[in-house]
C-alpha cells in the first residue's frame, strides 16, 4: 500500500491553511523556508504548527464541554 494515497486531508481547505500557517509562523520567527534554512529553523516552524494546532484543538474541545 502507498502510504501517499492513504493520507489525505479530511477537511476541505485545510492544506492552504497549514500552507498559510506555515509561512505566517516563518515570517513572525524570522525564518527563510526553504533548503538553505538549517533543518532547525524549518523544524522550529513545523513545531509551532503543531503546537497551535493542538491548542486549537484543546480550546474547542474545553468549549464544547463549557456549552453543555
Amino acid at each position: 500500500m502507498n502510504n501517499k494515497n492513504s493520507m489525505k486531508m479530511r477537511v476541505p481547505g485545510a492544506k492552504q491553511a497549514i500552507e498559510k500557517m506555515k509561512y505566517e509562523i516563518a515570517n513572525e520567527f524570522g525564518v527563510n523556508l526553504g533548503p538553505d534554512a538549517s533543518s532547525r529553523a524549518n523544524g522550529s516552524v513545523g513545531g509551532e504548527i503543531t503546537r497551535r494546532l493542538v491548542q486549537n484543538g484543546m480550546n474547542q474541545v474545553s468549549g464544547s464541554y463549557q456549552n453543555k
